[in-house]
């Protein structure tokens, strides 16, 4: 399901300027909130950054949704050590598979290993028991 909205800090421009200079972001329907449960799988799904087809994945941790590129900052390879699986033991770190780059899951932020900055984050919103992830100027949905 895809609508079209116009994000909250964009809507003040647009009521004082031309709707046509206002840019406009697509709210993508991802998956039941409750497919997200705290520190366990993950929900993938596909985008469309910079012109490139990548995976992405939505994870929940303390009780917020989040959602980042599948590709690890070290070396740009998909990370998920066993399908759809990012979190360590401990429900408290993403783990990259291949080197052990460990990231926060609340930001993306690198916390430790061989990354070299921050997961690239994509913005999600819930409502009425859905979550929806959401467009940029460089990042689409696919198009099938």
């Amino acid at each position: 399901m895809k609508e079209r909205i116009i994000p909250v800090a964009v809507q003040s421009a647009a009521v004082q300027g031309s709707a046509s200079e206002v840019p406009s972001a697509e709210r993508i329907s991802l998956c039941a909130s409750a497919d997200l449960v705290d520190g366990a799988l993950a929900v993938p799904f596909d985008v469309v950054l910079a012109g490139q087809s990548c995976r992405a994945f939505a994870i929940r941790f303390q009780g917020t949704a989040h959602a980042y590129l599948n590709r690890c900052t070290h070396v740009a390879m998909e990370m998920d050590w066993q399908p759809n699986q990012f979190f360590d033991d401990s429900g408290q770190w993403l783990l990259c598979s291949t080197h052990g780059a460990a990231y926060q899951p609340g930001t993306g932020a690198c916390g430790g290993g061989p990354c070299t900055g921050g997961l690239v984050k994509i913005n999600l919103t819930e409502s009425d028991g859905l979550v929806y992830w959401h467009t940029a100027y460089n990042l689409k949905a696919p198009e099938f």
